[in-house]
């Protein structure tokens, strides 16, 4: 690889560390906050709000669990649509729009999603903000790992409290769903008002995330002249090297899929009440954002592939439990225990990258594993979906998850540090 700065050849070591910038934001947890509302819309509203309005989509719909899975099927498709396109939308328009743009896209998209009873018209916008919401996630994740480098003793968290930003979505998801269908009661379709509510959530969180977006599209740009980096030819990247961490990530989208398409719907089928529910999956959320405390010491530290195998073997631990037994206690602590683990997982494949590769080559290693995230979440709801259509349930379709976990740790656990 050579990289020229004002006509010098810079090695490799050098390219370890980010270049020269000016001094980042004075309040680096505070930025961090304010742009974990897109960690929020992308994925905690756009994406797994629908869990919530699944039983009752399915009930006014006459959908079989083979359809209600695959309209999660077909956001995941459009995530991984979307994975592939980011890199090269944020060469041409910076991390920071790319973030706020798709924020934008991913509010209408799941506006729309009101306004039609048809299967074919609800797959594709299901399709169109998994778009948006990869769009939102990626560049929202380069962001967060910049951040972190601007911060290094605090990296780790800061990571986590972008990604952690997923549980402020699911907890706003928990208490605002119900309170709409309620309010929608005897009205035809009365679902369509969540969707319209949770538009209006992902339009709010989008207006305070225009502030990080465009002080951090600054700061961009300041790099960048500061710098003056031009990339003649690019690394290639160690995927050989990387392919334990891939393939244990890819099964994490496999099977944690799974448990946030059908544990609601599950929950409903063994007697749990509403109230019980909205509070089942409100202290989820609430364990998401916690998470970014709980493991920050952990993404620090893990260079290999470590945290992502033992983060994976909890999350099948947590995904298993409501298989096999119906006692509310155990149950809860099996949505505080994945609520507390399933976003850090995320988080440590961003560290992972940071870690072990170069700056330049961070938006291509992330965008790496988000696009083959996105593959397991195509391959899960529906499978999930057609076990659940046969004996056995949902339960059984929820033992298929936990496997696929615990197989990914194993994999995730042959994963050794790139660099020293």
């Amino acid at each position: 690889m050579r990289v020229r700065r004002h006509g010098r050849v810079l090695s490799h070591n050098a390219l370890m560390t980010p270049p020269v910038a000016p001094p980042g934001p004075r309040h680096p947890l505070l930025m961090a906050l304010a742009l974990s509302l897109g960690a929020a819309v992308s994925l905690g509203v756009t994406r797994f709000a629908y869990g919530l309005l699944l039983p009752v989509m399915r009930d006014d719909l006459g959908w079989s669990y083979t359809l209600a899975g695959a309209m999660n099927t077909a956001n995941a498709l459009g995530y991984l649509l979307g994975a592939l396109a980011t890199p090269a939308l944020m060469r041409r328009l910076g991390a920071a729009r790319v973030l706020l743009g798709g924020a934008v896209a991913a509010s209408a998209f799941m506006a729309a999603s009101g306004f039609f009873t048809d299967a074919a018209m609800l797959l594709l916008q299901r399709l169109l903000a998994g778009v948006a919401s990869a769009f939102v996630f990626v560049a929202g994740g380069l962001l967060a790992a910049r951040l972190g480098a601007q911060a290094p003793e605090r990296a780790g968290l800061l990571l986590g409290l972008y990604y952690g930003g997923t549980g402020w979505g699911i907890a706003a998801s928990a208490l605002g769903v119900p309170a709409l269908l309620g309010a929608a009661r005897g009205v035809p379709h009365g679902w369509a008002w969540a969707w319209w509510g949770l538009a209006l959530l992902c339009l709010a969180a989008t207006a305070v995330l225009a502030w990080p977006a465009e002080l951090l599209r600054k700061e961009e740009r300041m790099v960048q002249d500061a710098s003056g980096l031009e990339v003649d030819s690019a690394p290639s990247m160690p995927w050989r090297a990387m392919a334990p961490a891939l393939a244990g990530y890819t099964l994490f989208g496999v099977g944690y899929i799974g448990y946030m398409t059908f544990v609601i719907a599950l929950l409903s089928e063994q007697g749990v009440g509403a109230p019980a529910i909205t509070g089942f999956y409100a202290l989820l959320g609430l364990a998401v954002v916690a998470s970014a405390r709980i493991w920050a010491r952990l993404l620090d530290r893990a260079r290999g592939g470590g945290a992502l195998a033992l983060l994976n073997a909890l999350l099948g631990v947590a995904t298993i439990v409501p298989a096999l037994t119906g006692a509310w206690p155990v149950v809860l602590a099996s949505g505080l225990l994945f609520g507390a683990v399933f976003l850090s997982v995320v988080a440590s494949t961003t560290a992972f990258v940071r870690h072990n590769l170069p700056p330049a080559r961070w938006a291509t290693g992330i965008s790496a594993f988000t696009i083959l995230f996105a593959f397991g979440q195509i391959v899960g709801p529906t499978v999930v979906g057609r076990i659940a259509d046969g004996p056995g349930g949902l339960a059984r379709g929820l033992l298929y998850s936990a496997a696929a976990l615990w197989l990914g740790a194993l994999l995730a656990w042959r994963q050794k540090p790139l660099v020293s």
